[in-house]
């Protein structure tokens, strides 16, 4: 009798297992190398532990997903994670869901920062800031503030992101008291600049070959990528200026039209959660985007990681991610024309 019950609770359990596995998987798009191995490893897997539904990637540029989606009759992903800006650039399309918040569990305890739009919310966060080689610039040098960029000692040594000049036009901005919504104030100050520009990077990949070489030995860089490139053994200094670094917060949304949204809810629900926050900054250094993770004290002592309300607020230089989503193309036909050219 007791084989019998056995073998029955044996095979319901492959039964339900069996089940959960024909269900249809939970679509993501996202990036694609180590952000979509980030999203696997630290939320996916777990999404798949807890519901025993797979989840399937699409990944792909930034851009070229949100263009993608705009020309697609049906959504082809449930979420898609891209950055804040161009999140609002889903959500003015009419590609995203309005977001029930109280169906994220966790959501009382996300940062206002993180608090995107009634559209989409952060997923984790980091700053554009400057990251240097010590033994490669002069030692007067220190960065206390954005203003050490435009030092004539510096002449064709600073390499910056040729996808976004969002960062340096907001400080340069805030460096000729106005801020990015009056970025036109700060265009002689850009101007003053470019002689001290080498390069313009296109990726990641292209910023780690830039310094580790030592050709830009100053950039204004992701603070993910140089603590990565800190733990290959760059011997790379990340510094917040006075001013603050200028913050970046990738988001999730679900896709409108998404007939798994309650799944939708449960995956984003485990990316909030303070376990898997505290993953996430683990493993890329990133910021969480919930107050109640635990850090670890080498961690959170990290420039540009902020894990305490002050640092939020004295040490990120926020852009509104609307203005941000509205001006990316003319701040960029500006950038390419006046000082990449």
């Amino acid at each position: 009798m007791i084989q019998k019950l056995i073998a029955a609770s044996t095979l319901a359990s492959a039964v339900l297992a069996s089940t959960a596995w024909a269900q249809e998987p939970l679509v993501v798009s996202t990036w694609g190398g180590s952000f979509r191995d980030l999203i696997d490893e630290n939320i996916g897997q777990e999404f798949t532990r807890q519901t025993g539904v797979p989840v399937r990637y699409i990944t792909g540029g930034t851009i070229d997903r949100l263009n993608k989606a705009k020309l697609a009759s049906t959504p082809e992903s449930d979420i898609t994670f891209t950055t804040s800006h161009i999140g609002w650039l889903y959500a003015d399309a009419g590609l995203f869901e309005p977001l029930d918040t109280s169906k994220l569990a966790n959501y009382d305890h996300v940062v206002e920062q993180a608090k995107i739009s009634p559209y989409h919310v952060g997923s984790w966060a980091y700053v554009y800031t400057i990251g240097y080689r010590p033994d490669l610039v002069p030692p007067s040098i220190t960065f206390e503030s954005w203003e050490d960029l435009w030092s004539e000692q510096l002449r064709g040594r600073i390499a910056a992101p040729d996808f976004d000049p969002s960062h340096i036009i907001a400080v340069a901005a805030k460096l000729s008291g106005a801020d990015a919504g009056n970025w036109e104030q700060g265009q002689d100050k850009l101007k003053a600049l470019k002689p001290n520009f080498k390069a313009f990077y296109t990726n990641d990949a292209n910023s780690q070959q830039l310094i580790a070489s030592g050709e830009t030995p100053i950039q204004v860089v992701l603070s993910m990528n140089a603590y990565h490139m800190i733990g290959q053994g760059v011997p790379i200094k990340v510094v917040v200026p006075k001013e603050g670094a200028v913050l970046g917060v990738d988001a999730m949304g679900i896709m409108k039209g998404s007939k798994q949204q309650e799944l939708a809810y449960k995956f984003m629900s485990i990316a909030l959660s303070p376990e898997v926050q505290a993953k996430i900054v683990a493993a890329k250094k990133a910021s969480p985007v919930v107050d109640n993770a635990t850090v670890s004290a080498e961690d959170a002592a990290l420039p540009g990681v902020f894990t305490t309300p002050e640092q939020w607020q004295t040490q990120a230089l926020v852009i509104d991610h609307k203005l941000r989503a509205e001006k990316t193309a003319e701040w960029r036909k500006w950038f390419t024309e006046n000082i990449m050219n």
